[in-house]
């Protein structure tokens, strides 16, 4: 069972207990790569430690970043996960879905903070989003409760005889790092002619672009294409 290009994400973890379990939950079922992005509390610390119990070498090989693009740009899909569905240009999943995710692929699972969650920014950073079914009265899931119901279904379908995904010889899916320097390429030329206005609108139409872009799942044939036809644009502009 292939686990290691599978990594687990926390955005803005507020508690180190929390943050231990999580570490301890992955280790159950076998995963190793865990990323905190901008955690709360210092990071590590005894506490993450104490809660890990035997799982404190998931919590030292960690990575930590400040910000959540650098901890998602060499995956080549991202599942948020949330509480709730929302208005927005990205494609919803469900558990079962998972079954049809390509596993031999750099595959991240991304959490938002105990308190509030995933914004719709932090969403359109992903490809897809994730909703575990829970009493419709009562959605919220403690953050490890959640990430260990993932773990768990991840790691029964990677165990399945039935998981047998064949990649296509033909067509080659683009990494998110080649979308994401995509998308920035078509961002800086489109700021260039001052593209976005007004200015206050600029973080949502943002957003939106990411969430065409990701939706869209692009091959790196054509990713390349739309990457050169940005840079023409933007020689034209100059």
């Amino acid at each position: 069972m292939k686990t290691n290009n599978i990594t687990f994400i926390l955005h803005k973890p507020q508690l180190s207990e929390n943050i231990g379990a999580c570490a301890r939950a992955l280790k159950n079922f076998n995963f190793t790569n865990l990323s905190v992005v901008n955690p709360k509390p210092i990071y590590p610390n005894d506490k993450i430690l104490a809660t890990s119990v035997g799982a404190k070498n998931i919590i030292n090989k960690s990575k930590v970043f400040d910000e959540l693009g650098p901890a998602v740009e060499k995956l080549d899909y991202l599942i948020a996960t949330s509480a709730r569905f929302r208005n927005k240009n990205i494609k919803h999943i469900s558990l079962e879905d998972l079954k049809k995710i390509d596993f031999n692929k750099k595959v991240g699972f991304l959490f938002g903070s105990e308190a509030s969650g995933l914004s719709n920014n932090e969403i359109s950073y992903a490809n897809y989003t994730l909703q575990i079914p829970t009493n419709p009265q009562f959605k919220s899931l403690n953050l490890s409760h959640s990430l260990i119901i993932i773990a768990q279904y991840v790691s029964t379908i990677l165990k399945s005889k039935s998981f047998d995904y064949k990649k296509s010889k033909k067509v080659k899916s683009a990494s998110r790092k080649e979308i994401l320097a995509m998308a920035n390429l078509c961002i800086q030329n489109l700021d260039s002619i001052n593209f976005f206005k007004p200015k206050e609108k600029k973080p949502i139409m943002l957003e939106n672009l990411r969430n065409i872009f990701y939706k869209m799942e692009l091959s790196d044939k054509e990713t390349r294409i739309l990457s050169s036809v940005f840079a023409s644009l933007g020689k034209n502009v100059d």
